[in-house]
């Protein structure tokens, strides 16, 4: 009898996906991505500052292009920012630790055939829109604008 209880257990555990709707579903619909017509180097600089400047954190800097090279492949500029801030960290995480999973959040910048850059994000009301809880939406709503600010001033590097 107890293996057939946590055994129907389970089945109800997975089957309602614990209750977290995934936040990658409709997310395509949602991703913003900007065309620069500065060089690739200048805007993934330019995000750098940015972030500074928006007062986050560069939580990891994920840069394909360097880590090649020292391989000794050559590839065209590629980089990740995950950024993040820790009170909103703290902030999120005492409304639903499950939200945690989903910060920090991911900037993508990738090198055109023309040299120019590519930044792609998604806003943290779509990355967080599955939690329901309303300080998680409150946080979202707070880091929207910026974000925009940071791959707007990163975009419009010359």
């Amino acid at each position: 009898m107890r293996r057939w209880v946590n055994g129907v257990l389970v089945v109800a555990l997975c089957s309602a996906g614990l209750g977290i709707p995934s936040t990658r579903a409709g997310a395509q619909e949602s991703r913003v991505t900007v065309k620069s017509t500065a060089p690739f180097g200048r805007v993934a600089e330019a995000l750098e500052r940015a972030v500074t400047d928006e007062k986050m954190g560069l939580v990891c800097h994920a840069n394909a292009q360097r880590a090649a090279a020292g391989r000794g492949v050559a590839i065209k500029g590629n980089q990740v920012l995950l950024v993040f801030r820790n009170d909103f960290a703290v902030r999120l995480l005492a409304a639903d630790p499950a939200a945690g999973f989903e910060a920090p959040i991911r900037i993508y910048v990738y090198e055109n055939a023309d040299g120019t850059a590519t930044v792609s994000y998604l806003p943290p009301s779509v990355v967080f829109g599955p939690f329901r809880h309303p300080e998680v939406q409150a946080v979202a709503k707070e880091l929207d604008p910026i974000f925009k600010a940071i791959v707007d001033r990163g975009v419009a590097a010359r």
